[in-house]
């Protein structure tokens, strides 16, 4: 299980939203205020291939994630 966290949400944070709310089921609030305020925890145990997935989404919108 790998835990994946938001650490930089780039210049185009709209973008990092979209992914936030498309990988989990935070309200738009709640995605803003994730991409906003970095390191954001997405997920705190996510399987390895759901990890990669969240990862991808949400670096192909700009972000910086890590896996740990």
């Amino acid at each position: 299980e790998y835990k994946v966290t938001l650490l930089d949400a780039g210049a185009n944070k709209i973008n990092v939203i979209k992914a936030l709310r498309s990988v989990t089921t935070l309200s738009l609030g709640d995605a803003k205020n994730g991409a906003e305020n970095v390191p954001f925890v997405v997920s705190e145990a996510a399987p390895k291939d759901e990890a990669q997935k969240i990862k991808k989404t949400l670096e192909e919108a700009g972000g910086k994630v890590e896996l740990a």
